[in-house]
């Protein structure tokens, strides 16, 4: 049985590390912010996200967005696919604040980037114009969230998922696994990695709630118990040890659970397919369909479904 209270919590502290590995809500920002004064009047909710780092001051939730989104998903695609991200980051942060109008950084645990941040990472001239981008997927979904039953849900996404998304739990009925075609011609859709059979056992050995596992039972004892049905593992045997498909992927830092092992000259090797956990949203897909001329709302509610879009 899967422990969707652990899974849950893992999911929030790394659904996405910034363009790389995985897109999400993880990360501390050092250093007082320098803050960029919004040009859109729409960007303001009421809402406050309190700055506490060197200097403690506030920002309205909506300017804190056009940060955060900037962050989580790659400048380059297409609005309607940031507006999406824009509706997922602000449900997080509605979410997390509950019935309170404002809410410590600390609290969210979400990557931001700061205006010197984006004229590093886009350059000095052009940063600006990619910054207007992302304020403007913001203020065109001022203050819109998701719901499910008149409850904000938990909006997971990933970068990109190995062919579908995959199937969420009675928590989460509107996580199902939708088809995402468009993923396996993405770049890096297809990873490999390999360990010599000392490193493998140290790795697998060092993940909590499993046990020890000695070089000499690599790999001949390596053995995928489960998958789920949009083919993520979910059970994997290690030597005398199961563990969940999520933890290995963590422990041996693979871009995703949707993974196989083989033996290679007596080394092992993973082959992995996407990256992400593979819950909700993927976002290339989403700017795939967004070149299609799909908006930000069908492709929400193709990920998301049975969901309503509301505004808080």
């Amino acid at each position: 049985m899967l422990d969707w209270k652990k899974i849950g919590a893992i999911l929030l502290v790394s659904c996405c590390f910034p363009y790389v590995v995985t897109l999400g809500w993880t990360g501390n920002i050092n250093g007082s912010a320098k803050v960029l004064e919004p040009s859109d009047p729409k960007l303001v909710s009421g809402r406050q996200v309190i700055l506490d780092r060197e200097q403690v001051t506030s920002m309205d939730v909506e300017q804190y967005l056009v940060g955060a989104v900037a962050r989580q998903i790659p400048k380059e695609y297409e609005l309607e696919a940031i507006k999406a991200q824009a509706v997922i980051a602000r449900t997080y942060i509605y979410g997390q604040m509950g019935d309170r109008r404002e809410i410590a950084e600390s609290e969210l645990d979400m990557d931001y980037l700061e205006q010197e941040q984006m004229e590093e990472l886009w350059g000095t001239k052009g940063y600006m114009e990619l910054y207007e981008k992302i304020e403007e997927a913001v203020a065109q979904t001022n203050s819109q969230v998701m719901e499910y039953e008149g409850e904000l849900i938990d909006a997971w996404f990933c970068r990109l998922s190995a062919g579908k998304t995959r199937p969420g739990d009675e928590a989460h009925p509107y996580l199902v696994s939708v088809d995402c075609p468009e993923d396996l011609e993405a770049p890096k859709f297809l990873q490999i990695r390999e360990w010599l059979p000392d490193e493998f056992s140290r790795l697998i050995s060092q993940i909590p709630d499993g046990g020890p596992v000695s070089a000499d039972q690599i790999p001949q004892s390596i053995q995928i118990g489960e998958r789920d049905e949009a083919g993520y593992v979910s059970l994997v045997q290690i030597g005398n040890y199961p563990f969940t498909g999520d933890a290995v992927r963590y422990g041996l830092g693979l871009a995703s659970p949707y993974f196989r092992f083989e033996d290679y000259e007596g080394n092992v090797r993973a082959v992995v397919k996407g990256i992400g956990h593979g819950y909700g949203l993927s976002q290339y897909t989403a700017d795939r369909k967004a070149e299609e001329g799909w908006t930000y709302d069908q492709i929400l509610t193709y990920f998301y479904q049975n969901i309503v879009l509301i505004s808080e």
